[in-house]
């Protein structure tokens, strides 16, 4: 599966993908989102699922079947946008609560056994060279972090320059 994360909305994020592929799923911004509480109750409670039983309960689920994520964000000052970062904060239930070392730094260990590819598009009017590293830099930790394959970074002037370019 390919999971599309995305703060667009549907309308521009429509003129990104006119065509979807079978075996996608997209979440797209909504203002209704709950934020992560940090109650570790998706990996005590509910193994996998997040407690808060509202559209992005099933970030975990969602991540373990997937083979490609794509992160389409506006970049905020080298992060994600607030949407994004809520999104990636509730998919927390991906990774298993206990711990391994790797690389002598100490991590969660996985939960599922699919490997994920993880690319990002980032856009902004004027996104400076250093945001463009700090960005960079993310992305290459939350690959450690989920255990995933970091691929393309890519950033773009506006919405409009993506077209066509993702895919």
């Amino acid at each position: 599966m390919r999971l599309f994360i995305c703060d667009l909305e549907s309308k521009d994020f429509e003129k990104l993908i006119p065509e979807l592929p079978d075996d996608a799923k997209v979440i797209s911004y909504d203002e209704n989102i709950h934020h992560c509480m940090g109650c570790f109750g998706c990996w005590i409670k509910t193994p996998g699922a997040c407690v808060i039983r509202d559209k992005y309960g099933d970030m975990g689920e969602y991540l373990s079947k997937c083979e490609e994520v794509i992160i389409i964000s506006r970049c905020c000052y080298g992060g994600f946008s607030p949407f994004v970062k809520n999104i990636l904060d509730r998919s927390i239930s991906y990774m298993h609560p206990d711990f391994v070392i790797k690389n002598g730094e100490m991590h969660h260990k996985r939960r599922y056994k699919n490997v994920i590819e993880l690319h990002v598009y980032f856009y902004g009017e004027n996104i400076t060279e250093k945001e463009k590293l700090t960005a960079q830099k993310l992305v290459k930790s939350n690959s450690f972090n989920l255990d995933c394959n970091a691929g393309r970074v890519s950033f773009f002037k506006s919405i409009k320059e993506m077209e066509g370019q993702i895919l």
